[in-house]
């Protein structure tokens, strides 16, 4: 997907009377806003439309049925893969019950969704903030999560394959074929892969296609279609890799099984 970058705002949340402030940000298909951190808590969310944030070489898929929670002081990019409206909590580390330490991917139902509806309002008062705020902490649970990264590779070599598949995950060269475009044996290639990722060539691709078929899958678009657009001549090839590597099927992960990418 072609992305076009914005800068990153001072989003830091207004005092409130509560821990937290609800902010909501547009974002066309393929707009990202640049890498930035936050003083404060997030809860990254949209009611529709498909988000995609991601945080050094992990990278998470959030349709409405999921979100974020980035801890504060994270450098994180979050963009949309399909048009949405990033709803972001931010929440007072000082204040917030919850500290998790690391990104959390959580599952957003439809009470949750209509609480943060109901602290969106600024004509909200104190009291009745306070309630709801208290039963939204109450509702953010982690999901199973398990970390599905595409490192980046620093060898100027690894990076030209790696490029190629980023831009075409269903290139359908072999690792013989990649060596021969650079220049090197399938051997030197294998070495440098694992050396400069730490996974071998396969597996790197596998992660790579299982990435890009999340936001293909959350816009709605058919299994069979999604893994042909990702490299599978089959749909039983794409679910059997999805399954073996995320550990659930597709349904599952987008109705609230997560895991992140």
């Amino acid at each position: 997907m072609r992305k076009s970058m914005i800068e990153a705002v001072d989003t830091a949340p207004p005092a409130s009377a509560g821990v937290i402030v609800v902010g909501h940000f547009p974002l066309e298909s393929g707009q990202w806003i640049s890498p930035h951190s936050h003083t404060h808590h997030q809860l990254a969310w949209t009611r529709s439309g498909v988000l995609g944030v991601a945080v050094a070489d992990s990278y998470w898929i959030l349709p409405p049925s999921r979100a974020l929670w980035l801890p504060a002081g994270v450098v994180h990019q979050t963009g949309a893969t399909r048009d949405a409206v990033l709803c972001s909590l931010y929440l007072d580390p000082e204040r917030c019950a919850l500290n998790w330490a690391e990104p959390t991917a959580v599952g957003v139902d439809g009470l949750l969704a209509h609480l943060i509806g109901h602290l969106a309002r600024e004509d909200l008062a104190d009291d009745a903030r306070l309630r709801a705020e208290a039963v939204v902490l109450d509702l953010l649970h982690p999901l199973p999560t398990l970390p599905i990264d595409v490192p980046e590779p620093v060898d100027e070599r690894v990076r030209a394959v790696a490029d190629a598949l980023l831009a075409d995950p269903a290139d359908p060269r072999s690792l013989d074929a990649h060596a021969r475009s650079i220049g090197v044996s399938r051997r030197t290639l294998t070495r440098l892969f694992v050396r400069d990722t730490g996974m071998s060539f396969d597996r790197w691709r596998t992660h790579t296609r299982l990435r890009a078929a999340l936001p293909l899958l959350a816009e709605g678009r058919p299994v069979s279609e999604t893994a042909h657009a990702v490299g599978y001549a089959t749909p039983s090839a794409f679910l059997a890799a999805f399954r073996r590597t995320v550990g659930t099927s597709p349904g599952r992960y987008l109705n609230g099984d997560a895991v992140h990418f």
